[in-house]
């Protein structure tokens, strides 16, 4: 039998498991309808808050490139580089609620049958900050959005009850989380920051809170680095910088590992995959640890903005890699590699008799030999 790419994630019925991530490509209607025209099977909208930011003067999102023949790493454009990551500093979207409402709901109207999450984010500090998470998801919702998307994830938000700063702290998590649930008719992400000493506890707190899948991982907290010519940050306003977001090919290792954790830790909860996604067999590797989707954002930006050849490549190199290995459908691999990661201890040594795992003095002189000395 053929197989096929549709899937069903969260209750909501994908048409393929790929979406175009909450980032610079999905700030307005008219990229988000290419994105669908492209074959998306889901967009998440660019973060919509109640109050409009204004974003930094000057290019909010660059591309570090490492050379082939030298250890160099810049963002300067050059011959023979090749693309290392993506970094910015851009917050959420400028534009209002008010903005954004009636183009959700004709985005709905023009494609009824792709999925379309909406990215929320508000604060938690009061009543009234938790309150206007609840604002944005009845809204949202109320015009079409097929989820909800809960920015508890932004790297570089300098207020103490947002962003990130959520996404570190298991019972605001679980509290921003329960607020939106309880007026939630659609199903609610949680979208979670890798800056954690344990992403498992973070989720735990979501979970908690009643969210129906794990959104892992945004970039991670990042700087630019210092030319050494001129002795500036590469990418800067007057010459300041502050922490931005480091996404593309270097994170995908790094985000993979956050996501073993958290399917380890939840084997029957719901996930969806980003960090570092440029084909399907980068893709797999997030199917095969136990996403039921992925997301992708850097590729995209650099092919037309949206990703029309990307998700083109994505959609036919899944085909072609379930017809190969004999898979019918998504659920025929998806987690089949999670039980590989294991603790240190039981990958095989030469002589496992001899392993202590550091219980014991292992490559140290004994307390008594050293002070023989």
């Amino acid at each position: 039998m053929a197989s096929q790419l549709a899937t069903t994630f969260t209750g909501l019925a994908f048409e393929n498991p790929f979406l175009l991530s909450s980032a610079p490509p999905t700030e307005s209607d008219s990229n988000i309808m290419r994105a669908f025209e492209a074959g998306w099977g889901g967009v998440v909208t660019k973060t919509i808050g109640l109050h409009p930011v204004v974003n930094v003067d000057g290019p909010k999102t660059k591309f570090l490139r490492a050379s082939v023949d030298s250890p160099r790493l810049s963002m300067q454009k050059r011959g023979s580089a090749v693309l290392h990551s993506s970094w910015n500093w851009e917050l959420i979207s400028d534009k209002t609620l008010d903005w954004w409402v009636p183009r959700i709901a004709r985005i709905k109207r023009a494609y009824p049958r792709k999925i379309l999450v909406a990215s929320i984010m508000a604060g938690s500090g009061s009543d009234q900050e938790l309150a206007n998470w609840q604002t944005l998801a009845k809204a949202c919702q109320a015009e079409g959005a097929d989820a909800l998307e809960l920015n508890l994830s932004c790297p570089h938000m300098d207020r103490k009850d947002m962003g990130s700063n959520i996404g570190k702290d298991q019972e605001l998590i679980s509290v921003v989380t329960q607020v939106v649930k309880d007026v939630a008719r659609v199903p609610v992400w949680a979208k979670l920051t890798p800056s954690t000493t344990d992403i498992v506890v973070e989720a735990r707190g979501a979970f908690l809170g009643g969210a129906d899948a794990i959104v892992s991982s945004n970039t991670f907290p990042s700087l630019p680095l210092i030319d050494p010519d001129t002795l500036e940050f590469e990418m800067n306003v007057d010459g300041f910088v502050s922490s931005g977001g480091l996404g593309g090919p270097s994170i995908l290792p790094l985000s993979l590992a956050k996501m073993s954790q958290l399917t380890q830790a939840f084997p029957d909860k719901s996930f969806s995959g980003i960090g570092g996604i440029a084909d399907f067999s980068h893709a797999l590797n997030y199917f095969l640890l136990g996403c039921g989707t992925v997301q992708v954002c850097t590729a995209a930006m650099l092919d037309h903005a949206i990703g029309p050849n990307i998700i083109k490549s994505l959609v036919t190199s899944m085909q072609q890699t379930m017809d190969r290995h004999g898979w019918r459908t998504l659920d025929d691999f998806r987690g089949s590699r999670r039980d590989r990661v294991v603790p240190h201890s039981r990958i095989r040594r030469p002589d496992a008799k001899d392993y202590h795992g550091g219980y014991e003095a292992e490559g140290y002189a004994a307390a008594e030999s050293a002070a023989g000395r």
